[in-house]
């Protein structure tokens, strides 16, 4: 860290994304991290896209039932807002938030913020999902988290999706989606 006068000490920012398919543990991790920087007595503040419902119109809640509570937004932008004075930022389910987030964190990290970013890294069809690759670009620390494909036990690839419809964003949960390696996830589309 750089050293400032009067032993003042300036705190680095960084990027710390989490991606992975659903039902990784990408949240649980997020959940995992901000909760260690709480008990560091560090001030905290997590959001999440406005439209992720499925557990919570407010906490941050994992597959698992964990939860954290959060500040549901609209606009990435609202973030810089509400995170004056805040040491670690933790933003769930990335890949709904428009592209602004991007810069949002890049903003935040060079104001000596930690930033916590969780994030399905593809879509259902196996396609980078909005801001995720450019997030995974400009991160200090990428953790790809894999679940566990439901039909032969492998790492999964993608989260393929079980009911019909081509529209991007689907909020479901095992009734859904189902985790797939790459190569069950070929099988179930009839490619192979």
């Amino acid at each position: 860290m750089e050293q400032y006068s009067l032993g003042e000490i300036r705190r680095q920012g960084r990027i710390e994304v989490i991606c992975g398919s659903m039902f990784s543990g990408k949240t649980e991790e997020l959940i995992r991290r901000m909760k260690r920087a709480e008990f560091a007595h560090q001030k905290v503040e997590i959001f999440k896209p406005a439209i992720d419902v499925r557990y919570s119109e407010e906490d941050v809640v994992s597959h698992d039932k964990h939860a954290i509570p959060s500040t549901p937004l609209d606009s990435s932008s609202s973030i810089l807002l509400l995170s004056s004075d805040i040491d670690v930022v933790g933003i769930d389910e990335a890949q709904f938030f428009d592209n602004g987030i991007v810069n949002v964190c890049n903003e935040l990290a060079n104001r000596g913020v930690r930033v916590i970013v969780a994030g399905l890294d593809m879509d259902f069809k196996g396609i980078p999902f909005g801001p995720m690759p450019a997030l995974c670009a400009i991160a200090d620390d990428v953790t790809k988290v894999h679940a566990i494909c439901v039909k032969c036990g492998a790492l999964a690839y993608v989260s393929h999706r079980l009911v019909a419809g081509d529209k991007r964003v689907l909020l479901g949960e095992t009734q859904e989606y189902e985790p797939l390696c790459r190569d069950c996830y070929q099988k179930a589309i009839g490619k192979v």
